[in-house]
């Protein structure tokens, strides 16, 4: 396999290894086991938002290549779903074994493609790795029920059965990590699926499905499908309607997610739906006040603000205000470090790509035409690229601001003051976006109010992040449907069968 034929340059740092070891790399899509080109030879470019250059072309897939995708993928349910719970669990320990093994090289595309930090890029794989051998564990714990009955000579049992073929659609904010938490719980149902990723991090998928290959999933299980913006929309039409698809798990924005939703009502299809977020970060007095700090950063600042629940919104008692946004302002200044994900010290790289970009830019400029104050940051660093937007933060932004109510989705905070319990539970809460919230605090009481009061799917108490494989992670409101990790994330994938025994006495 030569480097230069899959368009990599020579002066790629973070893909400098043997060519050898580029296995990992692919330019094709996968499909029953094999990989393909798309059925018209169509191809788009994967580049390094670090600095636009060409990493590598691959399929730019089209709706019949997707009808393709779902057949093989049903066909292969036929026997897949017949596997024991023993099986799965044994292959899905396999696929979390091999993805292990191969941390550094799936960092190093993680990186290449999405731009975050190397570091960052393994703390991904760590994450993703973990689901993969949660759902392992998982399969084997997937039980029913019996029921009492009511009826003397009658037995009652509950069962739960894979739901069929599942349509996967995935971001490009964590483009690993997004494939196991789905397809690592659907695989342990007894499911198969098609795979659509992000156009702008497709490489993650494909080489996660290389390593499921080489673990042992069979044929047709997973099948990925690549394709551009342009055919986007048809892929997913397919994805979302054709009538052997059981189950559209999605996670995006809101306003796509709100479109695949309209699809799958045509064919009353299951939709799992994580969506944006605009998370409320709630400092109260009696909080350890460096504490919130450190978590502060991490809350809002892991990929670069890339992440749905990333803190949005930064609520700081009015009697801790002044020292909280001072020390947020040392800490930025000296924590958030820009650059390429694979230099030495850096802690944010770039933003995903234009349109994100010029988002970000666009929210920061409205609230200072309005008003608002920069206290660091607050424009694009040009000396490094186009897409590296300085870590922000933002104080005197009032309601008419854009930035007030909408998912930033990047590196800016927003600081804002209040005075009571109640005033910031009802500001937190005046959002159609439900996914997480964050508070600090030591006063027990205000602890568990804030829980219950809330109006948001995860709640963190004194911690900045609370991804991890065995909660259950999902939101209410507008932020989506469903829950993905902890055995929830299994029964997603498993439709309910009810037997009733009679006549048990003949």
């Amino acid at each position: 396999m030569n480097c230069l034929r899959l368009g990599i340059s020579k002066n790629f740092n973070y893909l400098t290894m043997e060519c050898r070891r580029l296995h990992l790399l692919k330019s094709q899509a996968y499909i029953n086991g094999e990989w393909v080109s798309a059925g018209n030879k169509a191809v788009f470019p994967v580049t390094n938002p670090a600095n636009d250059q060409l990493i590598v072309e691959v399929p730019d897939m089209d709706a019949t290549d997707a009808q393709n995708a779902v057949s093989v993928a049903t066909n292969a349910f036929q026997t897949w779903k017949d596997t024991t719970a023993k099986e799965r669990s044994y292959i899905l320990r396999k696929w979390f074994d091999m993805c292990q093994k191969n941390t550094d090289l799936l960092a190093e595309i993680i990186t290449a493609e999405s731009g975050k930090p190397l570091a960052e890029s393994k703390g991904e794989v760590a994450y993703g790795n973990s689901f993969l051998e949660w759902f392992a564990d998982t399969a084997r714990h997937i039980d029913g029920e019996v029921i009492q009955s009511p009826w003397p000579n009658k037995q009652i049992i509950l069962t739960r059965q894979p739901i069929g073929v599942v349509s996967i659609i995935t971001p490009w904010n964590f483009p690993f990590a997004m494939i196991t938490r789905k397809v690592g719980a659907l695989m342990a149902a007894g499911c198969t699926c098609v795979i659509k990723p992000s156009e702008d991090t497709p490489l993650s998928a494909l080489a996660a499905a290389e390593l499921a290959e080489k673990a042992g999933v069979p044929k047709g299980v997973i099948n990925v499908v690549t394709a551009s913006r342009k055919n986007a929309a048809a892929v997913g039409k397919v994805m979302c309607e054709h009538p052997n698809v059981g189950c559209i798990s999605f996670t995006g924005s809101t306003h796509v997610g709100k479109i695949l939703y309209g699809m799958a009502a045509s064919g009353i299809k299951r939709v799992s739906l994580e969506l944006g977020g605009n998370a409320p970060f709630i400092v109260f007095p009696s909080a350890d006040i460096e504490h919130a700090l450190d978590n502060a950063m991490l809350a809002k600042f892991r990929n670069n603000g890339q992440a749905c629940v990333g803190a949005n919104r930064f609520f700081i008692h009015e009697d801790v205000y002044d020292q909280f946004v001072e020390g947020f302002k040392k800490r930025i200044g000296q924590k958030c470090i820009l650059g390429p994900g694979t230099k030495e010290g850096v802690t944010c790289g770039p933003l995903i790509n234009k349109m994100q970009a010029d988002k970000v830019s666009n929210l920061v400029n409205d609230a200072v035409s309005k008003g608002a104050k920069p206290l660091i940051g607050g424009k694009f660093a040009t000396d490094i690229g186009s897409k590296f937007y300085e870590s922000t933060l933002l104080v005197d932004v009032k309601p008419e601001m854009n930035i007030y109510g909408e998912e930033i989705f990047g590196p800016v905070a927003v600081c804002l003051k209040f005075k009571t319990e109640d005033e910031v539970l009802k500001v937190a809460n005046s959002t159609r976006s439900g996914l997480a919230a964050y508070v600090f605090t030591k006063d027990l009481g205000q602890s568990f109010r804030m829980s219950r009061k809330l109006e948001f799917g995860m709640v963190a108490i004194n911690d900045g992040i609370l991804s991890a494989a065995e909660p259950a992670f999902g939101g209410i409101k507008e932020s989506g449907i469903g829950r993905e990790g902890s055995k929830h994330g299994v029964e997603e994938y498993t439709d309910i069968k009810y037997t009733l025994f009679s006549a048990l006495d003949k």
